[in-house]
């Protein structure tokens, strides 16, 4: 029997692993990122050119959901592949829009438009990427567990890469409705969202400031020697159970590889206990990010409730709206 773990601020909580990876903040602070393939701009550059020429064709129509300061338009557009992604579009009521804000989502999907923090004069765009929330694919599973699967076994085709390709196609239809938001677009995107963002946002340069919480995807290679309750203990299992080397695709999809090509200012939020995301990949993250573009909130969990979780998120939304607005 391994030994349980908690942690004295999150009482109750308890699993067969350390969600601190026995680790304090030192530790994870000089965790060194990995080094990408010799091919890995040219592998997200040329995919991202290939993105640009798809036509994304975004339609809105008024929703029925109500979000007070906005007009909620349900949502849709066309990505890689002829994927129709579907979301939210939200206007200020004021009718006055200066910038636009992309929110990605966790692995869990959205059933409607979650709004965390809000910044005056910003359009907001909600995707569900593909095969999750309302996005469904055709074969493509809605459970995490199967979904970080899907097509792993070909770097080409594995579902990722569609996710993020789903990004840069809502950056278009963003722009196609509102063009007066040009050079003041930004994205913030929440665990499996933030890793997501993390590979997508150091080809575009449409996108200029970055906010990435409970990062996924992190260090691809130290992720799959860390027990956890995400979709990585997945990738764990079917890495054991197969001869394939996952790391052939893994190394193209690794979040830390992609931040070292940034060249935009980026707000990470990382947590320091998480049993879903292991906090080494998050700061991995982090510490992959040229010095003088990032900042960093060290949040005391991640994914769990504590007792410090409210305090910790409204002082992390006051940082972003300033960010943002920056």
């Amino acid at each position: 029997m391994r030994n349980r773990h908690n942690s004295s601020g999150l009482a109750g909580c308890s699993y067969d692993f350390d969600p601190t990876y026995g680790m304090d903040l030192a530790q994870l602070l000089a965790i060194e990122p990995p080094k990408p393939p010799a091919d890995f701009a040219a592998f997200w550059e040329r995919r991202y050119a290939t993105a640009l020429t798809v036509e994304s064709t975004p339609h809105i129509q008024l929703s029925e959901l109500m979000q007070k300061g906005y007009i909620v338009h349900d949502l849709h557009y066309f990505s890689t592949g002829g994927v129709k992604i579907g979301g939210w579009l939200l206007t200020p009521a004021n009718g006055k829009i200066s910038r636009g804000l992309i929110i990605g989502h966790g692995y869990a999907g959205r059933e409607a438009p979650d709004i965390p923090f809000s910044v005056e004069d910003t359009v907001l765009l909600f995707p569900c990427f593909r095969g999750l929330g309302c996005s469904p694919v055709v074969n493509v599973s809605q459970n995490p567990y199967y979904h970080v699967l899907h097509d792993i076994q070909d770097r080409d085709l594995y579902i990722l890469g569609g996710c993020v390709e789903d990004l840069w196609l809502a950056v278009s239809a963003l722009l196609e409705l509102f063009p007066q938001v040009t050079g003041r677009i930004g994205y913030s995107g929440s665990s499996f969202g933030g890793g997501i963002g993390a590979l997508a946002s150091p080809w575009d340069s449409r996108i200029e400031r970055l906010h990435l919480e409970v990062p996924t995807f992190g260090h691809q290679a130290l992720r799959l020697t860390l027990p956890c309750i995400g979709s990585g203990e997945s990738v764990r299992a079917f890495s054991r159970q197969h001869d394939f080397n996952i790391m052939e695709t893994l190394a193209y999809y690794d979040a830390a590889s992609a931040v070292q090509y940034l060249h935009i200012p980026v707000l990470v939020a990382a947590a320091r206990f998480d049993p879903v995301v292991p906090p080494p990949g998050q700061f991995a993250i982090y510490n992959a990010i040229p010095e003088k573009l990032r900042r960093l909130f060290v949040l005391e969990a991640g994914h769990v409730d504590y007792p410090d979780k409210q305090q910790q998120m409204r002082e992390m939304n006051r940082e972003l709206v300033n960010f943002f607005m920056g």
